[in-house]
C-alpha cells in the first residue's frame, strides 16, 4: 500500500505540472458493441483513410476494418476478415496494431493471442499491405522466434532501413525484424526499462484494476513510437510511469553486447501511466493516459503537456494522424470489461473513436 500511495503522489505530481492546451475532443465513429484496439491513419490527402483493428471476442465481425463514410468495411477484403480457426496463417486471428509508413503502406500486426479462445502459433504475422493496391504484399512469421512464447503488441516500421521495430510485452523485450531478410533479433529482454514495476497497481476511477481471481492488470512493455527521423524509438511499460528511448543505430546494431545495448537506454522522463503512443513530424510523443481520462504531448524539450482531456476517454488505447492535422484515438475500455469487474460488463455503449486537432 505505501508502494502504491508513493506511485499516486508521483503522477500527482506529473499532473500539476502539465500545461492544458484547450483542445476538444470530437467524436469520429461509434461501433457499436465491436471494441476498437489498433488504429492507424493514412497520408492520402486531404485527410487520411481511417483503420481501426478490432480484437476476437464477442462478438466479433471485423478483425481489421476500413472507415468508409462513418461505417466500418472488412479490410484489405472478407477473406482475411473470416474467422476460420483452420486456416489461422491466412486469416486474421486477433489484429492488434496498425501502422502506416512513410511510403503510405500498412503494416498489421496479428499476434493470434485472442483473450477467450486458445493461442493459435501458426497465426502469428505482420502484413505489409499496397494501399493503392489495396493487396498484401508481404507476410512476416516471425519463425526464428519462440512463437510459443510470444505476445507481440506494437509495431513502428523504419522505411528507410527497412526495419519494424515491435513490442513483446509477454517477454518483456524489443523484437528488431530486418524487412529484407525476414531475420528477427530479441534485445533488452527482461531490461528495467521494458518491465513492469511490480509494486505498481493500475488505478481507474478510484478502484485497482484486476480481473476475477484478484490478478492486477500488468503489462511489460507496451506502447512504442518511432521518431519520423527515425533516430529513436520511445517505449515503455504500462505497468510504471517512466519514459524511455533508444537510438535505433544501437537496436540495429546486431554487434554490441547486451550490456552495451542497455547502457545506450535513456530514461526521459515521468509520464505518468500510458497505453498507447505516436510521435509526429515536430518530434513530439503523444501518449494516452487512462487513469486522467487525457491525451499527453512529450516535447522534443522533454515538457509533458495536456492535449485534451475528457472524460469520455475511456482507456485511451492506440493513436493515428492524419494529413490535415488531427490525432486520431481509440476508447477501449478496458478497465470496464467484465474481466476486470468480476464479470459484469460494464461498458459504457457504443464503443467510440475520437480525434482532436493538433
Amino acid at each position: 500500500m505505501k508502494n502504491l500511495i508513493l506511485i499516486l503522489i508521483s503522477a500527482v505530481g506529473v499532473q500539476a505540472a502539465i500545461a492544458q492546451t484547450g483542445a476538444k475532443l470530437i467524436e469520429v465513429a461509434e461501433f457499436g458493441r465491436y471494441q476498437p484496439i489498433g488504429l492507424a491513419v493514412s497520408q492520402d490527402a486531404p485527410t487520411g483513410r481511417v483503420f481501426v483493428t478490432f480484437p476476437k471476442r464477442n462478438p466479433y465481425q471485423f478483425g481489421l476494418a476500413e472507415l468508409v463514410n462513418g461505417q466500418r468495411k472488412p479490410y484489405p477484403n472478407a477473406e482475411w476478415n473470416q474467422w476460420d480457426s483452420l486456416q489461422p496463417r491466412d486469416r486474421f486471428v486477433n489484429v492488434q496494431a496498425l501502422f502506416v509508413d512513410q511510403t503510405n503502406s500498412l503494416w498489421v500486426l496479428d499476434p493470434a493471442n485472442p483473450a477467450e479462445y486458445p493461442p493459435f502459433t501458426d497465426g502469428i504475422k505482420l502484413l505489409k499491405i499496397n494501399l493503392m493496391q489495396n493487396k498484401v504484399e508481404r507476410i512476416y512469421r516471425f519463425d526464428d522466434l519462440p512463437r510459443n512464447q510470444l505476445g507481440l503488441n506494437d509495431v513502428q516500421v523504419d522505411s528507410q532501413r527497412q526495419i519494424a521495430y515491435l513490442s513483446d510485452p509477454r517477454r518483456s523485450a524489443i523484437v528488431v525484424l530486418d524487412l529484407a531478410t525476414g531475420k528477427s533479433r530479441t534485445v533488452l529482454e527482461k531490461h528495467p526499462s521494458t518491465s513492469a514495476d511490480p509494486r505498481f497497481r493500475l488505478v481507474i476511477d478510484g478502484k485497482e484494476v484486476a480481473d476475477q481471481a484478484g490478478r492486477p492488470f500488468s503489462s511489460n512493455v507496451n506502447g512504442i513510437a518511432l521518431t519520423h527521423d527515425f533516430r529513436y524509438l520511445y517505449y515503455r511499460a504500462i505497468n510504471q510511469t517512466s519514459l524511455y528511448r533508444i537510438a535505433t543505430d544501437l537496436l540495429t546494431n546486431s554487434d554490441l553486447s547486451p550490456e552495451q545495448l542497455a547502457a545506450g537506454v535513456e530514461t526521459m522522463g515521468e509520464t505518468g501511466v500510458s497505453h498507447g503512443m505516436i510521435a509526429d513530424k515536430a518530434g513530439n510523443v503523444y501518449l494516452t493516459d487512462s487513469p486522467n481520462k487525457a491525451l499527453r504531448r512529450f516535447t522534443p524539450g522533454r515538457k509533458l503537456e495536456t492535449v485534451v482531456q475528457d472524460d469520455r476517454l475511456l482507456w485511451p488505447d492506440s493513436f493515428g494522424i492524419s494529413p490535415d492535422g488531427y490525432l486520431y484515438v481509440t476508447a477501449a475500455q478496458i478497465q470496464r470489461t467484465a474481466r476486470y469487474n468480476n464479470g459484469q460488463d460494464k461498458v459504457s455503449y457504443p464503443f467510440r473513436l475520437y480525434k482532436v486537432k493538433l
